[in-house]
């Protein structure tokens, strides 16, 4: 059951699919003719099928259903296929009403058609599918997706029925991403096809575009002109493309394209002069003369005048007897007039003047024809000029302004020195300025205003000129806008030396010595600002500003800082005081004087400098510069070492500017003043505030030192034990510096009466020292060693207490103890052999041994010794002391023989002292001198 109902249901959906498949074909080569214009942004217009749209929905859901029950069924491979159809229609449908914004969804459709290529690619009908793929793909706005699916489609099935409009869509899509060599051979191949094709004239037109990119042009000219013998031959008219008869609004558009292409590739060639070569049959006889009317127009839009008067005079001595040539030409003749008919006498005004004109060959041929003709060819073109001009004002038309200049010309071109002449330019100036062709109108305006003897309307031509190049300016690419204020510029002097006394002539230099500021010719632009200054009479109040503005830029872009402060001055005077421009002028005046500064300074003349960094803040007191300049001027005072007045301009500086950059260079600096002038705890200060803000820590540890060591040279104990604390606490490295800082600490303490702290800190060093490794340093030795020194005292003085008194065994003992500690903390400073240490604790070696045995020889003697013992007891007592008096003697002279090695600090000299004393034989000797002869007779 379930098998029959879905062959039903199959049935039903491919009726139906069959039905809307028919819609999913509308898009075949009958479509418009695309046009460059059409193909920037290609709009549809579909109609509504009410009929078909009313079941697309329901089709849809149909076939799904269908693919869904029956996965085996025969009718599924034409069940997916007309499925993607039915989805790609309700896309198109959907994007031609409007539901849809953005690009249009056929995601559906593509997802579709996709599935079925997976599912069944050998299918017969898959080159259709892939057709409708790339469609779809297209559609919906993925463009390279799509040329590579009718990359496939024609690569896959070369004779498919699809070939010659997927070549084509393959064309527009290469043309579109710029692969111009492969759209050339995708038109190519449409129009190689042996069987007529609907896109033959497209492909034609778009094959032309493809050799034109590629700077093929005699090539592309041969397509363009194939173009317009499909589309002109048998259909021309007098008229405009507009009138010819059955061409449809896109051949119209299309044939409007080919002639501005054309165009553009014969003035890229030789001009008209290539023209003849492509005129090789009869039927482009029939449009020749729009292939020279469209160059003609071509080259007036881009304004050259003489190619386009060229192209349209090669058309008529090319073609004489031509009907259009007189419209080329000259276009009229006066010859109704005295009929009453005034469109036709308009008409034969045009072709009389043409035909019997100055360029005309009846002029050539008969001279004295064209003596007769003359005056009526100046009055013709006269009233043309008049008679377009007054059609244009009401129309606003730009043809009919056009035309109206032309014959201006024409009467300008024919009797230049008429006495009208100067008033027609004029005329023909003001035209084109009605008509926005503002770059055309400078130039009348111009030779109106210059050209001829002065006149009514000369200087109002010579100022409408400048006007002419203002608005031009408004509607010219930027990167040109330059050469264009230029061009006015120069029109601007003109004027200025024509109309001197001209009361606009104020305004108009001061506006073109701003344009050649702007333009960064600053030497021009002051030159023209001093005629402003000069002229007679004066220039308003709001034009001198200008120029001294002018002015005054341009010297301090020069270094002319003074002629810049002037000018700034003069501004500012010429400057109401409510204007928001002041502010900014007053900086510029306060940067002319900081600039005099720094070129004192650089010159080396410090004293000028400072009055001109001084002079910022009298000036410009609210100016940003007003801080650098008083910052430099306390870095000028030091170098001139006037101390006393760097630190006052710093210690300004300071509380006038708490948030300024440079304040953290300002401790430096105060710390060099206050130093040279022996403040040395205010430098001190100055040196501890830089390293708390430098974040250079190398800076920071030096400032701190530096610090810590002002404070001490200042007797500042207490500041400076702070500070080396903290220098001890904060910088392990590098460790000479370290263990200095420690030490420097612990002779304070020493100062202090600190004895504790004192003893505490110099082990600290002696630590420090011995645990230095390879940082270990001559320096930090000898600090190690002085430690090591400072901490046997104590250690001494506990022998020293130490009194041979009964019980004399036990004092004995103890003293000898106490003496083994004593002898260890020496041998801990000889050990470190630095030499002023080395023979400190020789000496005090030598001593402790000689003391030890004096005291042994004063030791308390035992109560109750007869005279005989007391005498033995004596004798045995200076039996012991001996050894240690000798052994004193031996360190005495060991100290003594450091002389002969260059060392003889005051422990060698205390040693020689005590040997003295204790060998008073050998070390006691007094020298002897000889008498000194003065003089040799």
């Amino acid at each position: 059951m379930l098998c029959a109902n879905s062959a039903r249901l199959g049935i039903a959906l491919l009726l139906v699919g069959g039905l809307v498949a028919c819609s999913s074909f509308r898009r075949t080569a009958a479509d418009s003719a695309p046009t460059l214009k059409s193909l920037d942004k290609q709009q549809v217009a579909v109609e509504a099928d009410q009929g078909v749209a009313s079941s697309e929905d329901k089709a849809i859901a149909a076939y799904k259903e269908f693919l869904k029950a029956a996965p085996r069924n025969a009718q599924r491979q034409e069940a997916m296929r007309r499925l993607g159809d039915l989805e790609m229609d309700s896309a198109d449908n959907r994007s031609a009403s409007g539901q849809t914004s953005g690009a249009p969804d056929y995601r559906d459709a593509i997802a579709r058609y996709q599935d079925f290529l997976k599912t069944y690619p050998d299918d017969p009908g898959a080159d259709r599918v892939l057709y409708q793929l790339a469609r779809a793909q297209e559609l919906g706005g993925n463009l390279e997706v799509a040329l590579k699916t009718l990359d496939r489609l024609v690569q896959q099935y070369p004779h498919t029925r699809y070939r010659d409009e997927a070549q084509f869509r393959r064309g527009e899509l290469l043309f579109t991403t710029r692969d111009y060599v492969g759209a050339d051979q995708a038109f190519t191949t449409v129009l190689r096809s042996d069987t007529p094709t609907p896109y033959h004239d497209r492909s034609l037109y778009m094959h032309g575009w493809s050799l034109y990119k590629q700077g093929r042009l005699e090539d592309a000219l041969h397509s363009f002109f194939g173009v317009l013998d499909f589309k002109l031959t048998g259909r021309e008219g007098d008229g405009g493309l507009e009138t010819l008869p059955g061409l449809t609004r896109a051949d119209r558009e299309l044939v409007e394209d080919t002639f501005r292409v054309a165009s553009l590739s014969l003035q890229n060639l030789q001009g008209a002069e290539t023209i003849p070569a492509y005129i090789n049959s009869p039927r482009r006889s029939e449009y020749e003369f729009r292939i020279y009317q469209q160059l003609g127009e071509l080259y007036l839009k881009q304004e050259r005048i003489k190619d386009a008067a060229d192209t349209f005079a090669a058309f008529a001595r090319r073609n004489p007897l031509h009907p259009q040539a007189p419209l080329l030409q000259a276009r009229v003749i006066d010859i109704y007039q005295q009929t009453g008919f005034a469109t036709l006498a308009l008409e034969g005004k045009k072709e009389y003047v043409e035909r019997y004109g100055v360029k005309s060959e009846f002029r050539n041929t008969s001279p004295a024809g064209w003596e007769r003709a003359q005056p009526l060819v100046k009055t013709h073109l006269a009233e043309l000029a008049q008679h377009h001009h007054a059609v244009a004002q009401k129309s606003r038309k730009s043809e009919d302004y056009q035309e109206a200049a032309r014959w201006y010309r024409e009467y300008l071109s024919a009797f230049p020195q008429d006495p009208q002449a100067a008033q027609s330019n004029f005329l023909l100036a003001e035209l084109l300025f009605e008509d926005k062709r503002f770059g055309e109108a400078a130039v009348e305006y111009e030779k109106a205003a210059y050209k001829y003897p002065g006149h009514a309307k000369s200087a109002d031509a010579g100022y409408a000129a400048l006007l002419a190049y203002t608005e031009q300016e408004k509607r010219t690419a930027a990167g040109d806008v330059a050469k264009l204020q230029l061009a006015g510029v120069d029109s601007a002097l003109q004027f200025a030396r024509a109309f001197p006394k001209d009361p606009r002539a104020g305004a108009v230099l001061s506006n073109a010595a701003e344009k050649l500021y702007a333009l960064h010719d600053a030497e021009r632009a002051e030159s023209v600002a001093q005629q402003v200054l000069a002229l007679d009479p004066p220039a308003g109040a709001a034009q001198r500003r200008v120029a001294s503005l002018v002015i005054a830029h341009a010297t301090f872009e020069r270094g002319a800082f003074a002629q810049a402060e002037r000018g700034y001055a003069d501004v500012l005077a010429l400057t109401p005081e409510k204007d928001a421009s002041r502010k900014n002028l007053t900086e510029r005046l306060a940067a002319s004087i900081y600039k005099q500064g720094e070129q004192a300074r650089s010159e080396g003349k410090l004293s000028a400098a400072v009055k001109h960094f001084d002079r910022v803040a009298v000036v410009a007191p609210t100016s940003a510069v007003r801080a650098t300049a008083q910052f430099d001027a306390a870095a000028a005072l030091l170098a001139l070492k006037d101390w006393d007045g760097a630190a006052r301009t710093l210690e300004e500086f300071r509380r006038s500017h708490p948030s300024h950059p440079l304040q953290q260079e300002v401790g430096a600096k105060l710390a060099v003043a206050y130093t040279e002038k022996g403040q040395w705890a205010q430098a001190a200060a100055e040196f501890e505030r830089a390293a708390g803000v430098q974040r250079d820590p190398k800076l920071a540890r030096v400032a701190l030192w530096q610090a810590a060591e002002l404070y001490e040279k200042g007797g500042a104990n207490a500041p400076a034990a702070k500070a080396f604390e903290r220098y001890a606490k904060e910088y392990r490295e590098p460790l000479e510096a370290n263990v200095e800082a420690r030490y420097r600490l612990a002779q304070l303490a020493r100062k202090g009466g600190n004895t504790a702290r004192h003893l505490a800190l110099m082990k600290e060093v002696m630590q420090a020292d011995q645990r230095a490794g390879a940082a270990r340093s001559d320096r930090t030795r000898y600090l190690g060693a002085t430690a090591a020194l400072a901490l046997a005292e104590p250690v001494r003085e506990e022998y020293r207490k130490v009194a041979l008194v009964e019980p004399l065994q036990k004092q004995l003992k103890l003293k000898k103890a106490r003496m083994e500690d004593v002898l260890k903390a020496y041998t801990v400073v000889a050990d470190y052999g630095v030499a002023e240490m080395a023979t400190a604790a020789t000496f005090h070696t030598a001593e402790l041994y000689s003391d030890f045995g004096r005291a042994l020889l004063a030791s308390q003697r035992p109560k109750g010794l007869k005279k005989v013992e007391l005498e033995q007891y004596n004798v045995l007592l200076e039996e012991q002391a001996y050894p240690f008096e000798e052994k004193a003697i031996e360190l005495h002279e060991a100290n003594a023989r450091r002389s002969a090695k260059g060392i003889y600090d005051k422990w060698v000299q205390s040693s020689y002292a005590a040997l003295s004393k204790l060998r008073p034989v050998r070390y006691a000797k007094s020298e002897r001198g000889e008498g000194v002869i003065d003089e040799i007779r």
